[in-house]
């Protein structure tokens, strides 16, 4: 049976970017709509708020959101685009720090030294909500549920850290690290088995901690294991619930 796509190309996935709501109703990847709403508050009653949000962008592939060092004022919750957290020593030499999707907020790592500890950088075109802190800390101490999922964005962003650091063998890492993303992008209404790999196989691999060709090898193995189907960057799960037994040992339960 003849493909329907063009000498057998992937489709491309549409490109997640949050809507602007309404008066009523908050964007689609609002990083904070579940906690208010959960709490018994709707986009009218925090209306304060609101006019203390920015919307920022577009930045380009390559550009800064901010730099390791700048002052912390606000934190940025991503609308559209992918993002990647990043330090670079002194020798040049870049680590991965994070990846960040719609929905998702950057600079929280930021809060107790009062200044940014690493870079964020666009890997394609991006757009933000940028929230003032200080008034995102005021509607925390009036709404519990706000600081509650402060402190579980914290804590998500420490449990992947210190499972890098682990044991696990590069198929666990790489399979873990797709599932991670499908998803990150399910809760947010998209798709979770088709989607576009922003970053880079380098950036992947020393975000995981593996070298470039490992991480290029592994995804080889897996098409060739009929898991995932990948044209460039576009990318299809195939077999997501093996790819979750591959990779469980790094996915929470």
């Amino acid at each position: 049976m003849q493909s329907k796509h063009q000498a057998g190309r992937l489709p491309e996935p549409p490109s997640p970017i949050a809507d602007d709501g309404d008066e009523t109703r908050f964007c689609g990847t609002c990083a904070f709509s579940s906690a208010c709403i959960a709490a018994g508050y709707d986009k009218p009653e925090l209306a304060e708020l609101q006019c203390l949000v920015e919307h920022v962008g577009p930045f380009r592939a390559g550009e800064h959101i901010f730099r390791t060092g700048d002052p912390f004022r606000a934190i940025f919750a991503v609308r559209g685009g992918t993002v990647k957290t990043r330090m670079v020593d002194k020798e040049g030499r870049e680590q991965v720090l994070g990846f960040y999707l719609p929905g998702e907020v950057i600079g929280l790592n930021a809060i107790y030294p009062e200044h940014f500890p690493c870079d964020a950088v666009a890997l394609d075109t991006t757009f933000f909500c940028r929230f003032s802190f200080p008034a995102m800390s005021a509607l925390a101490a009036r709404v519990p549920a706000v600081q509650q999922h402060l402190f579980r964005m914290l804590s998500k962003e420490l449990g992947t850290a210190s499972l890098l650091a682990g044991d696990h063998s590069a198929d666990e890492r790489v399979a873990a690290f797709l599932m991670d993303l499908a998803g990150r992008y399910a809760v947010r209404g998209f798709s979770a088995t088709r989607f576009h790999l922003s970053m880079s196989r380098g950036d992947i691999a020393n975000y995981l901690r593996l070298a470039a060709e490992t991480v290029s090898r592994v995804l080889s193995r897996f098409r060739a294991q009929k898991l995932i189907e990948i044209e460039g960057r576009e990318l299809h799960l195939l077999e997501p619930m093996r790819l979750h037994e591959i990779g469980q040992a790094l996915l929470p339960d």
